[in-house]
């Protein structure tokens, strides 16, 4: 393993313990870029939510999977081809999963945002595709 991989890791579990619990105070509010996931444990069947980077689309949300989709939350949400989404203090049923490339997925995000992931190297993004008038209150 590469010392960039063991620092990447490093920094992943870190942010799993301690940054998201504070983010996910944040995320789901009014403003900001962060969504609230809520979803299910694909073999413990435990709830979980984990902020992530989101931005809304026409028909659901483009997120940066800024460690990859070999997180276990993302894992979650494709095995079970969905969960839900709070973004800006409203709830979204997602009921598909769509991977991009880096190219298409940064398109979505507006630009000093855009420039904050290029310059990460945040090469993996999903399309989550929201459910036709399941929006929750």
């Amino acid at each position: 393993m590469t010392l960039g991989r063991r620092i990447k890791d490093r920094v992943r579990v870190f942010n799993k313990y301690v940054t998201n619990p504070i983010l996910g105070r944040l995320a789901g509010k009014r403003r900001g870029p962060f969504a609230l996931v809520k979803h299910v444990g694909r073999r413990s069947g435990k709830p979980y939510q984990t902020p992530i980077i989101a931005v809304p689309v026409a028909d659901g949300f483009v997120i940066a999977l800024t460690y990859g989709p070999r997180v276990d939350w993302y894992r979650n949400v494709v095995a079970a081809n969905g969960c839900r989404i709070v973004w800006h203090a409203r709830e979204y049923v997602i009921d598909g999963v769509e991977p991009l490339d880096a190219e298409s997925g940064l398109a979505f995000f507006p630009h000093p945002l855009r420039s904050v992931l290029r310059f990460n190297r945040i090469r993996d993004y999903a399309r989550l595709k929201r459910q036709v008038g399941k929006s929750l209150p």
